[in-house]
């Protein structure tokens, strides 16, 4: 990983990383750069286990703006001329794909906090979050379709699972602006704040409030959520004894009573850093 990413700021702080889109001047655009840095840099959180939640912010009018189109003219060559090079954009894609998937299986839960244009691959982004909250300036657009191309990293999977399929089929197929007060009402954004500084400032609350549980058992929340969104009732009803099986913890319900009473914050272990199979040789 770059020691200093140009794309981004990361802190952490009282168990919280606040990862901030920091190119307000390219509308915090997707080029290589910004890929590959936002790839590394979830890979770490995810292997070091000390954050307990994600906030995710940007900075500037917007959002983020999407994908740099000048990527197409320069950084990414499609060849849709042969069977092999298109085959081959099947294989970009599925990386690319991967990157935001970090974000929907990352060990903590991710939170946006999203400001003016949620453009383009930025919605492929905010739709494999955990939780979302919007300024009041906010708006979503699947930009995609009005450049002539369908939407490919994750935006049409991810978002008729979040709001109505229809409202989803009328911005996909019309590249129309979603509104912050709209999104909220289908479901895809949780709140809605009249200032981008109290929609970061709520994200970054609402992490504290995760980050003071114990990370094992918001591990497995996730992992339950998450199962039980893809599979069946039984099939998930069955997934969840596994689960609590594994990660049940006596101490956790009995610190987690005792901080009530006391009116403390509790004490609980940290997810265990992971190790990497290639790196111990």
């Amino acid at each position: 990983m770059n020691p200093t990413p140009t794309c981004f700021s990361l802190s952490l702080t009282d168990d919280v990383a606040h990862l901030v889109l920091s190119r307000p001047d390219e509308l915090n655009t997707m080029h290589p750069t910004f890929w590959r840095e936002l790839d590394e840099l979830l890979a770490a959180l995810h292997r070091d286990g000390q954050a307990r939640a994600l906030v995710i912010s940007s900075t500037g009018r917007h959002f983020s703006a999407g994908m740099a189109l000048d990527t197409f003219a320069s950084a990414i060559q499609l060849d849709d001329q042969s069977p092999e090079g298109r085959a081959a954009i099947f294989d970009l894609l599925t990386d690319m794909q991967a990157t935001f998937t970090r974000l929907e299986n990352l060990r903590m839960p991710v939170i946006c906090a999203i400001q003016g244009g949620c453009i383009g691959g930025a919605v492929d982004m905010v739709t494999a979050a955990c939780i979302r909250y919007a300024s009041a300036d906010a708006f979503f657009c699947i930009q995609e379709i009005n450049i002539g191309m369908v939407a490919d990293v994750g935006t049409l999977q991810r978002l008729p699972r979040l709001m109505p399929l229809a409202v989803v089929k009328e911005l996909a197929y019309t590249g129309r602006r979603l509104p912050a007060a709209r999104a909220m009402a289908y479901g895809l954004v949780n709140e809605v704040f009249e200032t981008h500084e109290a929609t970061v400032a709520a994200a970054l609350q609402c992490a504290r409030e995760i980050a003071a549980k114990p990370p094992v058992a918001i591990w497995g929340t996730k992992q339950a959520v998450n199962y039980a969104r893809d599979h069946s009732v039984e099939d998930s009803l069955r997934q969840m004894g596994w689960l609590q099986g594994a990660v049940w913890s006596n101490a956790h319900v009995r610190e987690s009573i005792a901080a009530m009473k006391d009116k403390r914050a509790g004490r609980f272990t940290p997810l265990a850093a992971l190790q990497v199979f290639k790196d111990l040789g």
